[in-house]
């Protein structure tokens, strides 16, 4: 199937179609395109020229298409996470470029939370994901945590999986990881460093990297955990602007705060834009550098997660063991990179004015 006709279908022009496929920090002209050409080139099972070349001819090389599956467990259709849409982006283009065809993105948030999965039917989910594959699945990138039951299981129907994930799978399965605990750690060392001695943490708790990096870093400079300041929310720009509404509402307040990701940072730097009349002038500091991170006002800092590394790493392992070349589990990491921008000061400082729109 050409790229002409997935512009056709998609209301745009071949060449659009061509940057969204071959590069994934295009960014199309309105919301949501991007996802409707992947979506459009999926359902038309896009191959791309050389690799319908092969196929046709029947060749048997190194080069052989693979047809691959993504399972996102952080993100559902009613609810997006940028970083994990950045990060999808850049493993369809690596897909894309490596010859190979993806052929469906499940969204199944439920295999990110241990407590949900404890009570799902994992054996008939995982059944009916591989029947939708009708057996042509020669590979499986799960983006995100994903519980250690449920990913067991994935493992033994899938066969070859990596992930991509801030969690570690304990060598469960291939995997690129940049690990939550050492991120969280780069942000309070930051916060430390500044003088911050009253610090809160807004995300998830439960089996969470980021949140032991978060204490082990407390415990380090002699801190005391003030589990008033430790709010556990989803990881959502609404769960943020909700966390800062209850900071809002406390007597003794944190001085500095890191969120789990950027969009509840976001969330939260957006309930003090509307109620600027408030005082209160918290350091918010996070991890993931979405596009929206430098958008807000004031610019958030945060870790930088490297998306596009960590896409290309995991399909390169994928792809090095459907080609045979390496049996054992295999474990990349890749490091996080601190962006100092608008959104962290000295606890004496004021700068309400840079929370001003």
């Amino acid at each position: 199937m050409s790229i002409k006709k997935i512009a056709e279908l998609a209301g745009v022009s071949p060449a659009t179609v061509s940057r969204v496929l071959n590069n994934p920090d295009y960014k199309c002209a309105s919301a949501g395109l991007r996802d409707k050409i992947w979506r459009i080139a999926m359902e038309l099972n896009y191959v791309p020229n050389e690799a319908a070349r092969i196929l046709k001819k029947g060749e048997n090389t190194k080069n052989k298409t693979y047809y691959l599956y993504v399972l996102m467990t952080r993100m559902d259709d009613l609810q997006e996470d940028p970083f994990f849409g950045e990060l999808l982006h850049s493993i369809e283009t690596n897909i894309h470029g490596q010859m190979c065809v993806l052929s469906k993105v499940w969204y199944l948030s439920a295999f990110s939370d241990d407590r949900r999965c404890r009570y799902m039917d994992l054996d008939r989910v995982v059944e009916d994901m591989y029947g939708e594959t009708k057996g042509n699945c020669d590979g499986l990138i799960i983006i995100g945590k994903c519980c250690r039951e449920a990913l067991k299981k994935l493992h033994r129907k899938f066969k070859n999986v990596v992930s991509v994930n801030r969690n570690s799978t304990n060598y469960e399965v291939d995997e690129v990881v940049c690990d939550g605990r050492k991120v969280a750690a780069i942000a309070l060392e930051y916060l430390a460093g500044l003088g911050h001695q009253k610090i809160g943490y807004v995300g998830q708790c439960h089996n969470e990297a980021r949140y032991r990096g978060f204490l082990d870093v407390l415990q380090e400079h002699n801190m005391d955990v003030d589990p008033r300041f430790i709010l556990e929310t989803k990881q959502t720009e609404e769960a943020g602007f909700k966390a800062m509404k209850h900071f809002l509402s406390m007597e003794e307040r944190p001085t500095g705060i890191y969120c789990a990701n950027d969009i509840t940072a976001i969330g939260m730097i957006e309930c003090l834009n509307r109620y600027k009349d408030h005082i209160y002038m918290p350091s918010i500091i996070a991890s993931d550098d979405i596009e929206a991170a430098q958008n807000i006002k004031p610019m958030l800092t945060t870790v930088r997660l490297p998306k596009e590394e960590m896409g290309k790493f995991a399909l390169d392992l994928l792809l090095d063991r459907l080609r045979g070349g390496h049996k054992g589990v295999i474990r990349v990491e890749v490091s996080g990179k601190l962006m100092v921008r608008n959104s962290c000061a000295a606890p004496e400082e004021c700068a309400w004015n840079d929370y001003c729109i």
